[in-house]
């Protein structure tokens, strides 16, 4: 400030500039560079000796209480009423007074005011900063002063009669170089604060909800409680961090009660307008710990609060909270739906659309044209529509700068290539999301993103790679119970299916109870802990009961509306139930009808798979060639799905296809050497794609049916080398057991 209102020279405001981070803080060293260049009203004086000399004039607490009550005397006096101009000015002093409303004036003012605002302590820390900073002057008083001493900082310590005991009590604990603690005011607490709180949550535009990320770290806290000390005004927002915290620790309770207190004070200083987003939290933490019926009550509140005060952002974002929660809680929502609260999903979609567009949130737009997109695979409609909902929101991104959505387009898009049975490309697409959009990412999608990924290569046989990329997981986000469990539950999984697939069923059932006791919200998992379920029934040959379980489970999927993949899959599976029950012709039209809805829906993957329950129904009726023709016509585009055990079957059908073919054929002829050849090839494919999942009732199955071709073709020698392995497998599983 010194350094504007005086003349100072050129070179020294360059050398002085704004560009050093220590221009922030005002030293004395910088103050004495801006005076002592300037001469004063006194021969022989500079203004920085006049500076010198009222620093050291204030010696006591008192004497600053009187400086500051002795500001108003700096200004000039109000007008007032019945006394005309020119009798003040004949009353004014001498020397130029300050404009009340002038910037220095309105500085001055704002000073004094907020000086006797101060509680006790603060104005004692005042006196101690003051006491701290006009130390290194101490020398330069004493040169125009012979008589000051080491106590002239405070006129009560005076040498004769200084109780050193108290004044180390007092004054002991500062520093003869800096001070020792540096104020800070509410904006600056409330800046602090507002800075971690964005980093602990992450405002979810494209689905409404907040998503919290970071924890605050213990030496932030640490500095936060020592701002924040008794007796400082402690700003409304501390609450709701501490909300945030408590939540992402899952506790409940503490949450719960730091919610309602922050708002209960916000409500006290009149910011009545946050009621409907204190019910959006509200809404969001009870879903978040389990409590459905609580959330749906909280967020009709919430959406008839927004509605009542015409705040469109915070229904909108109410309506898409809505709306993706009753995605993963039909059942729940269905009576919501009934009312007219949010009507259908593709109603209540185009009703977002709409309000979007209608207020410019581009970035709840795209997001809306994403889960339309969304909704669109889940229903099994056209997969064109659902790349133009994709292409549109990408256009948004580039045009309205929505770049938050960028990561949750890669992801649709690699959801969209899995389903086209194009791997590869689906795989690209994660592999960028987790190398460059993790970090902007909601903290869900990149966890599913990551559990995902594992579950891809575990298909692929590569365990090691799964369980790395589990480990990967960011111990931070590891913290909150809710991806706690979510990341807890894909490990089981992984190691649930693992344990199947190496025929060690007792250890299976102990990770499923695992898994079924634990509560995870995510309806993705809860299906595939299902499957598993029914899974590891037919492996013990209790097919009725795994059939039971089906049927129910098939039932709720249709009326909950289920995404189509996971109908399709409980259709393919129950095929394969009446196939290993040995009556595969009652599979017939169940296999049919999923074929048929899962080329509808170009879903290739669960096409090749029903394709290899027909073609296991057609072996059982004898229709040898129209199996082997079906298979040899879908088996190069499954390959590309890169599903060890979907690619497996395939290729045991064919086997058996082949040997069916044989079977029809003269012996003797080339024809029955040709297919026998073709039958033994399909099945070391088969026990490839077994060994590669650790498969090991499906290795012993491929080895078994080879070592009857070797029979058959009169290769005793193959045929127990076959043989052999296969008891060394059997063998390798008892040990492991």
């Amino acid at each position: 400030m010194v350094s504007y209102l005086l003349p100072v020279h050129s070179k020294s405001r360059d050398r002085d500039g704004g560009s050093k981070p220590e221009d922030f803080t005002m030293s004395i060293e910088r103050l004495q560079k801006a005076t002592i260049v300037h001469a004063s009203a006194i021969p022989g004086r500079t203004l920085w000796d006049l500076l010198v000399k009222k620093l050291w004039t204030i010696t006591s607490l008192d004497a600053l209480h009187t400086f500051f009550d002795d500001l108003p005397s700096l200004l000039e006096k109000p007008t007032e009423e019945g006394v005309s101009q020119g009798g003040l000015d004949s009353q004014r002093p001498k020397r130029m007074l300050l404009s009340r409303n002038s910037p220095l004036g309105a500085f001055v003012r704002r000073a004094q005011l907020e000086f006797t605002r101060l509680q006790f302590h603060d104005g004692v820390s005042l006196w101690e900063d003051l006491i701290a900073f006009r130390r290194p002057t101490l020398a330069l008083w004493k040169r125009r002063n012979p008589g000051a001493g080491s106590g002239s900082f405070d006129t009560n310590l005076q040498e004769d009669s200084t109780d050193y005991k108290l004044a180390g009590l007092v004054y002991g604990h500062l520093s003869y170089n800096t001070p020792q603690h540096v104020q800070t005011s509410t904006e600056d607490m409330e800046r602090l604060l507002d800075y971690q709180i964005s980093r602990m949550q992450h405002i979810l535009r494209l689905k409404g909800l907040v998503d919290h990320g970071d924890r605050v770290p213990e030496e932030v806290k640490l500095q936060l409680r020592k701002m924040a000390k008794p007796g400082t005004s402690i700003p409304d927002v501390t609450y709701y961090m501490q909300f945030l915290e408590a939540w992402k620790c899952g506790d409940y309770p503490s949450s719960f009660d730091k919610l309602h207190r922050y708002f209960d004070y916000a409500m006290q200083m009149g910011e009545k307008g946050l009621y409907q987003y204190a019910l959006l939290n509200l809404a969001i933490l009870h879903a978040d710990f389990g409590c459905v019926s609580e959330a749906i009550i909280a967020i009709q509140e919430t959406i008839a609060q927004a509605r009542e005060k015409h705040d469109l952002p915070c229904l909108n974002y109410s309506l898409s909270w809505l709306q993706q929660f009753g995605r993963t809680h039909p059942k729940d929502i269905a009576e919501v739906q009934e009312k007219g609260v949010l009507g259908s999903e593709k109603e209540a979609l185009s009703f977002l659309k709409a309000k979007a567009k209608e207020s410019n949130m581009w970035t709840l737009l795209s997001t809306t044209l994403l889960s339309e997109a969304k909704l669109i695979l889940s229903k099994g409609d056209s997969v064109s529509q659902a790349f133009e909902s994709i292409v549109k929101a990408s256009h948004l991104s580039i045009t309205k700068d929505t770049a938050e959505t960028n990561g949750s387009q890669l992801l649709m898009q690699s959801s969209i290539f899995e389903r086209l049975g194009i791997h590869c490309q689906a795989w690209i697409y994660s592999e960028l999301f987790v190398q460059y959009y993790t970090q902007h990412a909601p903290t869900i999608d990149a966890l599913q993103s990551q559990c995902t990924s594992a579950h891809t290569l575990a298909r692929m046989g590569r365990y090691n790679a799964a369980l790395t990329r589990m480990e990967e997981a960011d111990q931070e986000t590891l913290c909150s119970l809710k991806y706690q469990q979510i990341w807890t539950a894909n490990l089981g999984i992984l190691k649930l299916r693992r344990h199947l697939y190496r025929d060690e069923l007792d250890a299976a059932d102990h990770v499923l109870a695992q898994l079924q006791a634990a509560p995870t919200g995510i309806q993705e998992l809860h299906f595939s802990i299902s499957f598993i379920e029914i899974d590891l029934l037919l492996r013990r040959k209790d097919f009725s009961h795994a059939l039971t379980l089906l049927d129910v489970f098939l039932t709720d999927l249709n009326q909950q509306e289920a995404d189509i993949f996971q109908r399709l899959k409980v259709m393919v599976l129950k095929a394969r139930i009446y196939d290993k029950a040995g009556i595969p012709q009652k599979g017939f039209s169940v296999a049919l009808r999923a074929a048929s809805l899962a080329h509808k829906a170009w879903l290739l993957p669960m096409l090749w798979e029903a394709v290899g329950a027909i073609c296991k129904i057609l072996i059982s009726i004898k229709e040898f060639d129209a199996a082997v023709r079906l298979l040899e016509s879908v088996l190069p585009q499954a390959l590309e799905c890169e599903d060890c055990e979907a690619t497996a079957l395939l290729f045991s059908c064919l086997a058996d296809g082949h040997m069916g073919l044989a079977g029809q054929a003269k012996a003797g002829s080339s024809q029955r050497k040709e297919r026998l050849t073709k039958a033994s090839e399909s099945l070391d494919r088969a026990f490839d794609e077994c060994s590669s999942i650790e498969d090991i009732r499906g290795q012993c199955e491929m080895l078994a049916k080879k070592a009857t071709i070797m029979h058959l073709n009169g290769d005793t020698v193959l045929a127990n080398d076959c043989a052999a392995k296969y008891l060394d497998i059997k063998k390798a599983a008892r040990e492991r057991d």
